[in-house]
């Protein structure tokens, strides 16, 4: 099986990167993991999120801002391409305070980034009222919010489906079961799974979350990647209550609440706890009383990729010249810019982004 590029990693990161690669003509095979593997695509919270990123690195921040801002296009030519509504829903999200000191020290931090930025960084203080009548639903113990224009959510199931479907579409392969268990450099590369499918590229892509840290420094990378559980709770279906999402809650386009999440440093446990279950129940109704009222129908836990610093790693191997390493925790937010811009990278043309404050270089400093 042959192939321009062998994308190691079937979830939202690779299959972005993927598709992005096959719109633009090259020959794309993905190889995707087993159902029993980690996969933050299946697990994490669906928000486009912009608020929060870079606030020590402003290229970032532009990074994030660059994808959210592509993100109608990005999400109108897969539904195009596939007749699947990605429930996108863009018109900003918010970060919710119970504590005055807190809020000031948050927008603060966000002058800072704008001033960063050049002064391009939309986000606006609302008090307490202000709040409330832009969402009626929030409890009365909240004293603000910081709303961001560019935040948003999706559905990251869709997504997922959506991406696989328009990549078979275009023309490339998305092949599932595949436990990747050598790389070879003959001509090119030669990946080989464990069932003895062999697919021969150009060049290949390594995105697969924390499968990374075993096969990252068989192709050179240092691979500086960790699990990081998140739990998550889901309610009924429920009438109309949030009009926008905030950093950990949003009601989906079904009518039931999405409640998250955690940040826990467990290594590979992604089970469920109840203390963790009640700490986000009860600050879901701090923010909407509404919700005490509200039957739980599920719970999860999940393993985010995390790396030292939280920044996403884009490297190109020192050793093996041709395979590269992506990686982040901010699958969603980041497709369109994976979709849209890393092929320009990944291709090396003159106009390509400069990633060059993502690289692995910065571990070694």
């Amino acid at each position: 099986m042959q192939a321009d590029y062998a994308i190691i990693g079937g979830g939202i990161v690779g299959l972005s990167v993927a598709w992005g690669l096959q719109r633009r003509g090259l020959r794309v095979v993905v190889l995707d993991g087993s159902d029993g593997d980690f996969r933050a695509s299946r697990g994490n919270f669906g928000l486009i999120w912009v608020q929060g990123k870079g606030l020590k690195e402003p290229r970032y921040a532009a990074w994030t801002r660059r994808s959210a801002n592509a993100w109608a296009a990005f999400a109108s030519e897969l539904s195009d391409g596939t007749g699947r509504d990605l429930w996108l829903k863009q018109d900003g999200g918010y970060e919710i305070f119970f504590e005055e000191e807190e809020m000031a020290r948050a927008a603060t931090a966000y002058e800072g980034l704008k001033a960063n930025l050049g002064g391009d960084y939309p986000f606006e203080l609302l008090g307490g009222n202000a709040l409330r009548q832009e969402e009626p639903a929030i409890g009365p113990k909240a004293v603000g919010a910081i709303l961001h224009a560019e935040d948003g959510h999706t559905s990251p199931l869709l997504l997922l489906r959506a991406l696989a479907d328009d990549v078979r579409r275009l023309g490339g392969q998305v092949l599932t079961g595949k436990q990747v268990v050598a790389v070879e450099r003959p001509d090119g590369f030669r990946v080989a799974c464990a069932d003895g499918t062999r697919v021969d590229s150009g060049k290949l892509v390594l995105a697969a979350g924390l499968g990374a840290a075993v096969l990252g420094p068989m192709l050179g990378f240092q691979a500086k990647v960790r699990p990081q559980r998140g739990q998550i709770l889901i309610t009924e279906k429920l009438p109309k209550l949030l009009n926008r999402p905030t950093v950990d809650l949003r009601q989906v386009e079904e009518g039931g609440f999405q409640i998250g999440a955690t940040n826990e440093e467990v290594g590979f446990d992604d089970h469920t706890t109840q203390p963790a279950m009640a700490r986000l129940a009860a600050r879901a109704v701090e923010t909407i009383p509404a919700l005490a009222r509200a039957q739980l129908v599920r719970s999860w836990g999940a393993l985010r990729v995390m790396t030292p610093d939280g920044l996403p790693i884009y490297q190109e191997s020192e050793t093996m010249p041709g395979a590269f390493l992506v990686t982040c925790h901010s699958g969603i937010t980041l497709a369109a810019a994976h979709a849209f811009c890393l092929p320009d990278w990944l291709e090396a043309r003159a106009d390509a982004p400069d990633l060059s404050a993502f690289s692995e270089a910065r571990f070694s400093l």
